[in-house]
């Protein structure tokens, strides 16, 4: 085996330059293969993060909620979710996964700016906002770069945020002072009160101290049912606007503090909310902490099914683009695979051309076909593995270079602009299987030529000129 290995080596050394060549064409599409999955792997990682700091790991929801609450979302509320959550954090093994659980209640409605005469639908949702801020601190993955805080953390109890898109429909951006808002051109005016009669009055029993001017600084209506079926009106304070990353949620939400929701909602009734949030201090707790959940929810299930989801299901936008990532990196390690099986093969069919005396010779001096065929296959290995740690190499310098020059983009579903990470340090599973898959590629490349040069007849290769 060691003579084996070492003729082979011999041989790839006595043509340099073709050596070479095969080296460097299979170092560059084994660097190519690595960045791509380099890239790859932190998209996966900034939408994974971003996912879970916005809606944790695990959401205890209505059995029947997530197909079926966004029509009518408070009517899968969540009765008596204190008790649940104490049970999570006095649980002797969740406690020792679990970073954060909080309520939310997600409802629709309308929002309505009485000052400029325009309103729209809505999607609210209540949140702790203490709890949102801690959330956003989860970093799993070691990233750089970490979420803004949650302005609606010290605020007043009536405050709110909303989407970019629904501040200007409700021509909020100059009270908000928000840059590059288009505005509607200016229409006739039209005669009359801008919301319905019986609505303005409830309005005006909300907030009797509301005028014009407030309205002007970013205070709307908002109108939901509540939970008996009667209309209800909150007035709200707008303290900011926030790209929500897709254009069709950006244009709906409207954040506000869970009080002031369940309120709107509930009034003077026992309040619930939608889900029961539940961060883990790491992803790969999520199968230990839903099979804890599931017996621990029982004993709640008996007057309201309950169900626990992890955050993919939850985001079936996030899997697609894995998946769809995925393809593209099979795509690319297929197409370069083939241009690896094709060099590799001409190099070794040529290196066969050029010593088809000294296969004779070898032959001639007793040298078994098995013999010749092993010998050209530890060359066609040995230029696999050493493209495969070139290739390695080049990936890891050109991701630091790319790194360092601070290149940014915008993830989907993302409305904050981050760094371009090439991922390739730390991946030793996708070093491994590209490095261990091209020089699979190139073993394979050099059986036929090997079988070849091992059937040449003895006379005629001694003969051969």
């Amino acid at each position: 085996m060691m003579m084996t290995l070492n003729l082979a080596l011999r041989n790839l050394l006595r043509n340099r330059r073709r050596s070479i060549a095969t080296l460097v064409a299979m170092a560059i599409g084994s660097a190519s293969i690595l960045l791509f999955g380099g890239y790859s792997a932190n998209m996966n990682y900034t939408m994974h993060t971003e996912y879970v700091q916005t809606g944790g790991h695990l959401q205890i929801q209505h059995r029947d909620f997530f197909l079926y609450g966004s029509g009518n979302p408070t009517a899968y509320g969540i009765a008596d979710y204190g008790k649940i959550m104490a049970a999570i954090q006095a649980d002797g093994v969740l406690k020792n996964m679990v970073v954060v659980v909080t309520p939310t209640l997600q409802f629709g409605g309308i929002g309505g700016n009485y000052a400029a005469s325009v309103s729209r639908t809505i999607v609210g949702n209540g949140f702790i906002a203490e709890d949102v801020n801690r959330m956003r601190r989860w970093n799993g993955f070691g990233l750089r770069t970490g979420s803004p805080p949650f302005p609606l953390e010290g605020t007043a109890p009536d405050s709110a945020i909303v989407g970019m898109g629904v501040a200007r429909v409700l021509q909020l951006c100059e009270a908000l002072k928000i840059a590059n808002c288009p505005k509607p051109e200016k229409e006739p005016a039209v005669d009359g009160a801008a919301l319905p009669d019986d609505i303005a009055k409830l309005s005006q029993l909300e907030t009797p101290a509301v005028d014009t001017a407030a309205s002007k600084l970013g205070r709307i209506e908002v109108l939901a049912g509540n939970s008996r079926g009667t209309p209800n009106v909150a007035s709200i304070m707008v303290v900011k606007a926030e790209e929500q990353g897709f254009k069709e949620f950006d244009e709906v939400a409207v954040l506000m503090h869970l009080a002031q929701t369940q309120q709107l909602i509930y009034g003077k009734s026992e309040p619930k909310v939608t889900s029961i949030i539940v961060q883990l201090k790491h992803s790969e707790q999520i199968p230990a902490a839903i099979a804890r959940l599931n017996p621990l929810l029982a004993s709640f299930s008996k007057t309201q099914p309950l169900a626990v989801l992890d955050f993919q299901t939850l985001n079936p936008f996030y899997v697609q683009t894995m998946q769809l990532f995925d393809a593209i990196f099979g795509f690319i390690f297929a197409l370069i695979g083939a241009i690896v099986l094709f060099t590799v093969s001409n190099t070794m069919n040529t290196a066969v051309v050029e010593r088809t005396v000294e296969i004779g010779t070898l032959r001639a001096i007793g040298l078994r076909r098995a013999g010749i065929r092993n010998l050209f296959v530890t060359e066609g290995a040995l230029l696999g593995l050493g493209g495969g740690i070139l290739g390695v190499a080049v990936a890891l310098v050109l991701a630091a270079g790319s790194n360092a020059m601070g290149f940014t983009w915008t993830p989907p579903g993302s409305a904050q602009a981050l760094p371009v990470i090439l991922t390739v340090w730390g991946e030793t599973k996708m070093i491994l299987v590209t490095s261990i898959g091209l020089m699979f590629i190139a073993v394979v490349s050099a059986w036929w030529p090997s079988y070849r040069a091992a059937q040449l007849n003895v006379v005629e290769a001694l003969r051969h000129v």
